[in-house]
């Protein structure tokens, strides 16, 4: 089954995603950060990530910006799932190179749906 990295600061978030995920079969993977999110991208290749945007440090636009702009991890998919639900941020979270935008807190059928629209 898909590998999919969970990037949020939030552990009631990153628990949240994880257990939706996980009783579809995905193996998932944490960080809390966007510089751990960018290093883990790079060691475990994962199938998709999912991103929070307000983190301490690196951004979750930031970070989605050297992920899909990078030669190594720029094939894998990014889903910002974030707290900011203005019009501005999903263009810039688009323009950042993320494929999707979905607003927390995430309903299930959604996060799911667009999971398999990306990975299958």
């Amino acid at each position: 089954m898909a590998h999919i990295l969970i990037v949020d600061d939030s552990p009631t978030d990153a628990y949240l995603v994880k257990n939706i995920l996980e009783s579809q079969g995905y193996q998932t993977s944490e960080a809390s950060n966007g510089e751990e999110g960018i290093q883990k991208a790079k060691e475990i290749k994962p199938n998709l990530i999912i991103m929070d945007v307000v983190m301490p440090g690196l951004n979750g636009f930031q970070a989605t910006r050297k992920i899909t702009k990078s030669e190594d991890t720029k094939s894998i998919p990014v889903i910002i799932v974030s707290s900011k639900d203005m019009e501005s941020d999903r263009a810039w979270g688009l323009m950042q190179g993320a494929k999707e935008f979905l607003v927390k807190p995430v309903k299930q059928a959604e996060l799911l749906a667009t999971v398999k629209k990306l990975i299958g």
